[in-house]
């Protein structure tokens, strides 16, 4: 059973940083893309940035310039550095995975519970 666990989230005053971890535990051999998304109320989720196994990166376009995603294959995890935070970059932030190659199958889609981040003066 694969998991994945958020942490990292928090308050911050605009400008300033946050950096989001996200760490996916099981028996794990490998995963295709780990990303970020977030949803702020009333908004669907919308993706921050994704980056896949060899190193292709998506942004937004909203972050990019302040966002670095990161991932430590070997230990199936990925991070979000967030800099020169903005009110507009409050929201729940999720941790995704795409084709997470297991001993017994591949998943598709799996999604962290969310860790909120509040930019606020």
């Amino acid at each position: 059973q694969v998991q994945l666990v958020e942490s990292g989230g928090g308050l911050v005053q605009p400008g300033g940083s946050l950096r989001l971890s996200c760490a996916a535990s099981g028996t794990i051999f490998s995963i295709q893309s780990m990303g970020w998304y977030r949803q702020a109320p009333g908004n669907e989720r919308e993706l921050v940035a994704s980056r896949t196994i060899g190193g292709l990166t998506d942004y937004d376009d909203s972050v990019k310039g302040r966002f670095t995603i990161s991932r430590d294959n070997a230990k199936n995890e990925v991070y979000l550095q967030m800099n020169s935070l903005k009110p507009e970059d409050t929201a729940v932030y999720f941790c995704n995975a795409e084709g997470i190659v297991t001993e017994e199958d591949v998943e598709d889609l799996l999604w962290g519970q969310g860790t909120q981040v509040t930019v606020s003066s």
